[in-house]
Parts: C-alpha cells; sequence; structure tokens
C-alpha cells in the first residue's frame, strides 16, 4: 500500500498523537529523512477523506471565479472539510464574489488575476498552491465537490493525472447540448488518435494532479482550452493518467461564455498545434541521433 493512503479506522482521530497528551499534529505531510527520501508518514499524519481511507498529502482546491458570487454558496459547500486550502482566483469581480468566498470560507486564500482568460487564472492559481495535490474545480455550481474524494484516491492509489469525465461509465452531464456533445466526441478522437490516449472526454476541466506534474507541462495558454492542451500534454509527457466518472451540473446562476463552434475551432487549433510540435521534436531528435552516430564512425 501507498505510503500516502491507509485504511481508516472509525474512531481514531489520525490527527492527533496520544503521545502528546492529545494535541494535533501539525503536518499532514512527512519531512524528508536525513538521505534526502521522503520518510513514511507516521498513522497519525492521515486525515480522514471517506469512512475507509485516509490520506496524508495535503490537497489544495483551485476555484477561478469572476462575477460568481451567487454560484459559490453551491459550489463551497459541497467541498470536503478535510481539504488543505482553498485557492479562489479573482478575474477581478465586479459582484461579491471575495466577499461571499470569505464569509463561506474564511480560510480561503483570495488571488488576484492580473491576466485574462480561464488558462491564466487556472495557472495563477496553481503557483500559489501550497498542498501536494491539486483538484481543479469550477465556480459555477456544476461540479460536484463530494467527487473530489474519487479524484485523491485514484492520485494516492499511483496515477500522477486524475482526469475528470462526462461520458466514462457512471459519469454524465446535464449542461450540454447535442452539438456540443458531437463535437466533443468528434475532438476527443483526434487526440486519441493522435497522440495514443484512450479517453472517453476532452473538454472538461474537473481534473486533479499530484503538484510534480506541473514540471513535466508547459502551461503556455491563457484561454479555456488550457483544459484540452492538459490532457494532451499529460499524455505527451508520459504520465499516469486515470478517468473519474463525474457528473456535470447546469450552471446555477449566470449565462455560460461557450460557444459551440467557436470554442471547438480553438480546441482543433490546439490539437493540431501539439500535433505539429510533437513531430518537430521528432525531427529534432532523429537528427540529433543520426549526428551523434556519424561523430562516433568518424
Amino acid at each position: 500500500m501507498s505510503s500516502a493512503v491507509r485504511p481508516f479506522n472509525s474512531g481514531q482521530d489520525p490527527l492527533i498523537d496520544p503521545s502528546k497528551n492529545g494535541s494535533a499534529v501539525k503536518s499532514a505531510w512527512p519531512s524528508k529523512t536525513k538521505g534526502g527520501l521522503p520518510a513514511i508518514p507516521s498513522q497519525h499524519q492521515y486525515r480522514p477523506v471517506s469512512s475507509h481511507l485516509a490520506i496524508a498529502p495535503p490537497v489544495s482546491v483551485v476555484i477561478p471565479a469572476m462575477n460568481e458570487a451567487e454560484n459559490l454558496p453551491y459550489v463551497f459547500k459541497t467541498l470536503p472539510d478535510w481539504v488543505h486550502e482553498v485557492v479562489l482566483v479573482d478575474g477581478n469581480s465586479t459582484d461579491d464574489t471575495v466577499k461571499v468566498a470569505r464569509e463561506l470560507w474564511p480560510d480561503v486564500k483570495v488571488v488576484r488575476q492580473l491576466g485574462k482568460g480561464k488558462g491564466d487564472a487556472l495557472i495563477t492559481g496553481f503557483e500559489a498552491c501550497t498542498g501536494d495535490i491539486i483538484v481543479m474545480v469550477d465556480a459555477d455550481g456544476s461540479a460536484d465537490g463530494h467527487e473530489i474524494v474519487s479524484y485523491v484516491s485514484a492520485l494516492v492509489s499511483g496515477a500522477d493525472f486524475a482526469k475528470g469525465s462526462r461520458f466514462a461509465n457512471g459519469g454524465g452531464t446535464d449542461d450540454m447540448t447535442l452539438v456540443r456533445k458531437l463535437g466533443n466526441f468528434a475532438l476527443c478522437a483526434v487526440v486519441n488518435a493522435k497522440f495514443g490516449a484512450r479517453y472517453t472526454d476532452l473538454c472538461y476541466g474537473y481534473n486533479a494532479f499530484w503538484r510534480h506534474c506541473l514540471d513535466k507541462i508547459e502551461l503556455d495558454c491563457t484561454g479555456f482550452e488550457v483544459e484540452t492542451l492538459m490532457n494532451i500534454r499529460v499524455v505527451k509527457a508520459g504520465l499516469k493518467v486515470q478517468e473519474i466518472p463525474s457528473h456535470e451540473y447546469l450552471r446555477i446562476h449566470g449565462v455560460s461564455n461557450l460557444r459551440a463552434v467557436r470554442d471547438g475551432l480553438r480546441v482543433l487549433k490546439v490539437i493540431l498545434t501539439e500535433r505539429s510540435n510533437r513531430r518537430t521534436q521528432r525531427r529534432s531528435t532523429r537528427a540529433a541521433a543520426l549526428s551523434a552516430g556519424q561523430g562516433e564512425v568518424s
């Protein structure tokens, strides 16, 4: 069993160390040994995330939001209380988004977005996170925070990237029109064929991953298509991806900015660009190998 996860025994609080007269353990994640290797966490450093599972790594939840004051109560009420931190990236809201967030979650970390676009907001949020696991959650009320435990369970069980899917067995959506579904299926098929992925859903923003993944995938996209970019680059980086069945609900308040044709073309552009970059990288690798081989012969 991974040192990051252990079965949780009901009636026992993994955060309380009986050897310290019932005081709480300050660190949720073990420090490194003198040799630089991570120490194996003791049973007192685990936090229960369900009736049968406790974990050690701290979890950060990133929520990009702009004028979502009415939706935040629905979002925050589903977030599990065992998360390490909630990072709200405010896209210069003109309503009470920040005020409501602080009322709902007093310890929320509010980060002001300097740029524009969902991709820029997520990148800003990732940089502000201190947890070892990062979860992406939309602020419109379409995502169910109760599902976070499924994402985290997949990660502590060996996955690098837990990718939400509305079309995996057990998933669903109340929000997609037929045109958007057809477009998503077509774009997903292209990614699977061109990059060797096995995705059932492509354009969905409910994902979770280990922080180390950010060292292997460069995020240079400021728009909403950043989600597709991440899905492609984790495959290109050889990371272990596990799809998590997820149900997408309707936006509760407000109007979505999504436009099927326009957004589909933007996603397609990302796919073609990544495919082109992959070919260029292969050519460069082959040329370097040939050059090295010629040097050895001479």
